[in-house]
C-alpha cells in the first residue's frame, strides 16, 4: 500500500487554485474518508468513483482509503475531482504507475460506467495549468473550451479507461486543440449581424450619440416616448463596437465558463449584450449566492449591459451598479467564501419620460401631473445618473422617414469603421478608451485651451454640473475630437459634449433637442 499524488484545480470566482489530491491506501476496515473541506458533491465522489472503477474492471483496494484535498482550508465544490481521485486510488493501489502523474492536471466528473462528463469552469483551470507548465486532461465535451488557453497542452478524454491507457502508453489521447479550430488571424465575429444600424430610420442625434458612446466606451441613457426606437438603438451598439482582442475575449469567456449560463464556444469572441428584466434582483445583477457566481454585470464584461425601463427597476438594485461603474470589478464576500469578478461593462439604459410615457410628446396626450413626473424620475438616484455620460432625448421621427422609399442611414459597418479608427487613436495615445482615463491621463490628453476652460466653467455655474460630470464632459469631448481626427479638444467638440448632458442641463421638451442643440448651448455659454 502506498501514497499517490494527483493535481487538479478548484474554482473560486474566475480563478482556479491548484488542488493536490493525495490518496493513501492503508489496512484496516474497508472504508473511504475524505478531508479538505469537501462539499456535498465532492463527498458523493466516493460512490461515483468506486462504481466507475469496478465497472471499468479495476480492483477497488480493500482497507482504509484516505483522500486529502489540499490546501485543507480551501472549500472544494463540484464533481470535477472525480477523475483525479480515481487515478489517485489506482496509483496508490499499484494498478497505475504514478512516475509521470506530476506532469499533468486532471479535471472531470465520472459516470458510474467510467465515462467522463463535462464540468463547469474548465477555461480558468486551463489558463492556470498553462501558466504552471503542466498539461491538462479534461472530458471531451470540455475540450473546445480548454483549447482556448493557447500556449498550453490540453487533452480530451472520453472515459477513465482512455486516460489510464494513455498514461500507460498504450493508446494516444486526442489533443483538445483538434476539437476546436479557431484561426487567430481571422476577423473576429461582431455582434448579431441581423441587427444593423441601417435599420434605424431617422434619429440622427441618437445615432450620433450612439457612435460617440461606442468610440469612447461611454455610458448612455435614452429617454423618450414608447416606440421611438430606444431599444432598437441599444441593440445596435455591439455591432459598431471594435472587435474584442484575444485577451479581452479570453477573460470574458472565463466569466461565462464559471457562470450558470455556460460558455458558447462558437461566440467566444463576440461582445456580449445582456438585457436583464426589470424584476431582476441585486444578486442577479452583481452575482452572489452561497457559492458566489457572476451576475449580469460580469457576464457583460467588455460588452453591453442594457437596462430597459430603467425607473421600473428596484432602486436598491440600481444602486449596486454605482461601484462597478467606477471600479470595473465586483467583490462578493461571504462568511465562508470570497470571490472577485471583472465588471468592465458599457451601460446603456432606456426610460420613458413619465409614467404614461408621453411627457413632452408633440401629440399632447400626456396627462401626468408634475408631481407624478417628478416621482417617476426620482426612482433613479442622482449619483447613478451622474455616472452616465450621455443623456439623449429620443423623439418620434417625422412620418416622412418611415416611408419605404426614404433614404436609409449608414450601416453598422460604416459607423463601426469610424469608431474603430477613433478607438485605435485612444489606445495608441493612452492605452485605454477615453471613458477610462484617470485623473493624470485626463490632464495630459484632454487638456483644454483657455477658451474651452472658460466655457466649461461657465457650464458648471449655469447648469450646476458636479465635479464628476465636469470630468466626464471632458472625456466625451475628447472622444468627439477623436472621431473628427482632431489633435486638440476644440470648442465645437466641447459644446457637443455639453449638449449630451441633457438631464443636468435642464432641457425639458423633446422638441427643443435637434441638430441645432450644439449651437444653442454654445450661444447659451
Amino acid at each position: 500500500m502506498s501514497l499517490a499524488r494527483v493535481y487538479s484545480r478548484a474554482g473560486v470566482g474566475v480563478t482556479a487554485p491548484l488542488v493536490t489530491v493525495e490518496v493513501h491506501a492503508g489496512g484496516g476496515l474497508a472504508r473511504m474518508s475524505m478531508v479538505g473541506l469537501p462539499e456535498t458533491a465532492v463527498r458523493e465522489a466516493k460512490d461515483r468513483v468506486k462504481a466507475a472503477l469496478l465497472n471499468c474492471g479495476y480492483v477497488f483496494p480493500p482497507g482504509h482509503i484516505t483522500i486529502s484535498l489540499a490546501p485543507a482550508d480551501l472549500p472544494k465544490e463540484g464533481s470535477r475531482f472525480d477523475l483525479p481521485i480515481a487515478l489517485g486510488i489506482l496509483a496508490a493501489s499499484a494498478q497505475l504507475d504514478d512516475h509521470n502523474l506530476g506532469e499533468y492536471e486532471f479535471i472531470g466528473e465520472l459516470s458510474l460506467g467510467g465515462e467522463l462528463n463535462p464540468v463547469k469552469g474548465v477555461l480558468p483551470a486551463a489558463i492556470e495549468a498553462c501558466g504552471a507548465g503542466r498539461k491538462l486532461v479534461v472530458p471531451c465535451a470540455n475540450g473546445g473550451e480548454a483549447a482556448l488557453a493557447r500556449g498550453g497542452r490540453q487533452y480530451a478524454a472520453e472515459s477513465l479507461l482512455a486516460v489510464v491507457a494513455w498514461l500507460q502508453g498504450r493508446e494516444p489521447l486526442p489533443s483538445a486543440q483538434l476539437l476546436f479550430q479557431d484561426d487567430p488571424d481571422s476577423e473576429p465575429l461582431q455582434g448579431c449581424t441581423a441587427k444593423d444600424l441601417s435599420d434605424v430610420w431617422g434619429q440622427e442625434v441618437p445615432r450620433r450619440a450612439l457612435e460617440v458612446a461606442a468610440a469612447g466606451g461611454h455610458n448612455i441613457l435614452f429617454n423618450g416616448p414608447p416606440g421611438t426606437g430606444k431599444t432598437m438603438l441599444a441593440s445596435r451598439l455591439p455591432g459598431i463596437l471594435p472587435p474584442l482582442t484575444e485577451q479581452e475575449a479570453l477573460v470574458t469567456a472565463a466569466v461565462a465558463s464559471v457562470s450558470q449560463v455556460g460558455l458558447d464556444i462558437g461566440r467566444w469572441r463576440v461582445r456580449s449584450f445582456r438585457c436583464p428584466h426589470h424584476t431582476a434582483s441585486s444578486a442577479a445583477l452583481v452575482g452572489g449566492g452561497s457559492k458566489p457566481r457572476p451576475g449580469e454585470i460580469s457576464l457583460a464584461h467588455h460588452g453591453v449591459l442594457f437596462l430597459d425601463e430603467l425607473p421600473e427597476f428596484n432602486r436598491n438594485v440600481l444602486e449596486v451598479l454605482r461601484e462597478p461603474l467606477e471600479s470595473g470589478r465586483i467583490v462578493i464576500a461571504r462568511a465562508a467564501s470570497y470571490a472577485e469578478f471583472p465588471a468592465r461593462f458599457q451601460l446603456v439604459a432606456a426610460m420613458n419620460p413619465c409614467p404614461c410615457g408621453y411627457f413632452g410628446d408633440a401629440s399632447g396626450r400626456c396627462h401626468c401631473t408634475a408631481e407624478q413626473v417628478q416621482r417617476y424620475r426620482g426612482r433613479i438616484s442622482g449619483p447613478l445618473l451622474d455616472r452616465i455620460d450621455l443623456h439623449i432625448e429620443v423623439t418620434r421621427p417625422p412620418k416622412e422617414v418611415l416611408r419605404p422609399d426614404s433614404q436609409v442611414g449608414e450601416s453598422s459597418a460604416e459607423v463601426g469603421a469610424r469608431v474603430g479608427r477613433a478607438r485605435q487613436r485612444q489606445m495608441e495615445r493612452a492605452g485605454v478608451c477615453n471613458a477610462r482615463l484617470d485623473g493624470h491621463q485626463l490632464e495630459r490628453y484632454c487638456r483644454l485651451d483657455e477658451r474651452g476652460l472658460t466655457t466649461l466653467e461657465a457650464a458648471v455655474d449655469k447648469f450646476n454640473l458636479s465635479a464628476r460630470a465636469y470630468q466626464r464632459v471632458r472625456r466625451v469631448a475628447r472622444t468627439i475630437a477623436d472621431l473628427a481626427r482632431e489633435e486638440k479638444t476644440g470648442p465645437r467638440a466641447l459644446a457637443e459634449a455639453l449638449s449630451y448632458r441633457a438631464t443636468e442641463l435642464g432641457s425639458t421638451s423633446g422638441s427643443e433637442r435637434s441638430e441645432t442643440t450644439i449651437t444653442r448651448y454654445t450661444t447659451a455659454l
